[in-house]
């Protein structure tokens, strides 16, 4: 792969820029979302940091969190809205792909190396076949890769948004829990930052004890020291949860070649993660488990694995 390209991942808060070549990506820019009055002026900010001769003839590549339905698009959680065509005119570029933020996290996929992701549960010798990845972090996204002969078939979706089932009679009552606060509960109410918390709230309102206020940070702080029996309880079974969402993903779309799992809320707890039930509700489908077994699930290291899908990622 030559030439240099732009690329961006815009979340609601803050977006991240570097210039890819190669399939790897260099100088590396975090900027805040609202600090910019638009996309535009973000990017154009951005490339006046670069040497003059890396700013001619860029292709752009771009991941945001939101729909990509058409030409108009407009972030989920932030101000920002634009028409593809004319920030690639403004801002002079020779292409320019926009895909969800998913979609650049599942081409990742196949260029991680060793040391940017972290099995949980068997390492599978000649895992090959369709993937699945699951991030739960400010919401909860979904994606899928198919393999082809000349390289990949992405297949992203909204799965996170389906609605979600429990597997015993404690995750039951949470849902009826939940049911109280919204009229469909689905796997992100329970799957995301807020999802933590409302776990945890949950849990109390089942114990009959008054809920701290606290943040997604609080509860996995105190699930990790162990400082609160109920924050204990609400790691662990958001991580339960998790595993039955991921098996249910890997059923759908026949995993054989894994289910990663991505998103800002893991990686820092992995050893944790790691010894949860996760994998084993992963594998516990019924009469499916024996084939759920033979597919690895993993957790992505990588701090910024949607800049290195969208530095490998076709232009056309």
């Amino acid at each position: 792969m030559s030439g240099l390209r732009l690329i961006g991942d815009i979340g609601g808060t803050n977006a991240r820029f570097a210039i890819a070549e190669g399939g790897k990506y260099r100088q590396l820019r975090h900027v805040e979302v609202d600090r910019y009055p638009s996309l535009h002026d973000a990017i154009a900010d951005y490339l006046k940091s670069l040497p003059p001769p890396q700013r001619a003839n860029l292709a752009g590549a771009l991941a945001i969190a939101g729909p990509v339905l058409g030409d108009r698009i407009s972030l989920t959680n932030a101000s920002w809205s634009f028409s593809v065509q004319e920030l690639k005119r403004r801002l002079g570029l020779t292409a320019l792909v926009v895909v969800n933020d998913f979609a650049a996290n599942a081409y990742a996929i196949p260029h991680l190396v060793a040391d940017q992701k972290f099995a949980i549960g068997p390492e599978i010798a000649e895992a090959h076949g369709n993937i699945g990845l699951v991030g739960p972090g400010t919401g909860l996204g979904m994606s899928s890769l198919i393999p082809r002969k000349d390289g990949w078939t992405l297949v992203a979706g909204e799965g996170g948004h389906a609605t979600l089932a429990a597997s015993t009679e404690e995750e039951f009552a949470i849902i009826q829990m939940l049911w109280k606060r919204w009229n469909h509960v689905s796997a992100e109410r329970a799957l995301s930052g807020a999802g933590l918390v409302n776990l945890y709230e949950a849990l109390c309102a089942l114990r009959g004890v008054e809920p701290l206020m606290l943040t997604p940070a609080d509860v996995t702080r105190h699930a990790m020291e162990k400082s609160d029996e109920i924050c204990v309880r609400a790691f662990a079974q958001f991580c339960e949860f998790l595993g039955s969402v991921a098996g249910d993903l890997a059923l759908t779309i026949g995993a054989f070649g894994g289910v990663y799992i991505t998103g800002g809320i893991l990686p820092r707890f992995k050893e944790a993660f790691a010894a949860s039930a996760f994998r084993q509700r992963f594998e516990s489908k019924g009469r499916f488990a024996a084939m759920l077994a033979k597919m690895p699930t993993w957790l992505i290291l990588e701090e910024s694995p949607g800049l290195i899908g969208l530095a490998n990622m076709p232009l056309d």
